[in-house]
């Protein structure tokens, strides 16, 4: 069963097969068919994610580029009961104007743009000429460029936004994370478990309520301050008593390592669930 070929292709087929003069002398109902078909629920955000017409010319060749454009502006005067319009020659060299100004934006855009003159209502004055037409044009690209700066100003507006969340998340963890930072015991101190272990009341104090807030937080810093030891720069280690410090904690990391390994030998052997 052969594919069903979309309004694209098919509008596409139907310009390559004929000259840009004939297509600007007059319009076809399939070819009025076919750009209605387009047409229909065309916007901005989709006019924008169409085809550029630089990249058009690129696959296509600007000859054909102008021929849809021609295709479309002929079709717009078709539709309008003016008694004075634009001849074949005028929609060429508006055509081949549009292509060469319009390379970033897309064919979309000029039929949403003719598109949204007709519905809005616009009043030609029984006559309509090239000047009209290209003003027309550049109208909507005037308020695309002003919808385009005012989503890029929501997207900032958002990102700000989220900045600032993020700020206020950040501050209210800092102090939490400073208290926590402020009781790690050094490993080293002479009286690091028993700190450790009145850290460990004070919390299960305030957890049971045997003590308020502030009392745990005057208990927490007491032992803060027990920590804290003021350096001895007149004092240092004979060179054999650190030696003696360094073999010590040699063998410490070396007990520590073999019971890692000794773990993770176990993990190892235990099948997963």
């Amino acid at each position: 069963m052969p594919a069903t070929r979309t309004p694209e292709s098919q509008l596409l087929a139907t310009v390559q097969a004929a000259t840009t003069s004939a297509l600007a002398r007059s319009s076809t109902p399939e070819l009025r068919e076919m750009l209605a078909d387009i047409s229909v629920g065309l916007t901005k955000q989709i006019a924008l994610a169409a085809p550029k017409i630089f990249q058009l010319n690129r696959r296509l060749g600007s000859r054909e580029v102008v021929k849809l454009l021609v295709v479309v502006l002929r079709s717009f005067v078709d539709s309008l009961r003016v008694k004075d319009k634009p001849d074949a020659a005028d929609l060429i060299e508006l055509a081949d104007t549009l292509a060469q100004t319009y390379t970033h934006d897309s064919i979309k855009d000029i039929i949403l743009a003719l598109k949204e003159a007709r519905m809005n209502g616009t009043n030609f004055f029984q006559a309509l000429d090239s000047s009209t037409l290209y003003r027309l044009i550049r109208d909507y690209f005037d308020q695309k460029a002003r919808y385009l700066e005012n989503q890029h100003l929501d997207q900032k507006a958002t990102g700000a936004s989220s900045d600032a969340v993020g700020m206020q998340q950040l501050g209210e963890a800092a102090p939490k994370l400073l208290e926590t930072v402020t009781q790690r015991i050094p490993d080293d101190h002479p009286n690091a478990a028993g700190i450790r272990r009145k850290l460990s009341l004070i919390k299960a104090r305030a957890k049971r309520g045997l003590i308020t807030p502030e009392q745990a937080e005057q208990q927490r810093a007491e032992a803060r301050q027990v920590t804290h030891r003021n350096p001895r720069p007149d004092w240092q280690p004979s060179p054999e008593a650190q030696k003696q410090i360094n073999r010590r904690h040699q063998l410490a990391e070396r007990r520590a390592a073999q019971q890692d390994g000794s773990h993770s030998t176990i993990i190892q052997l235990v099948p997963a669930p």
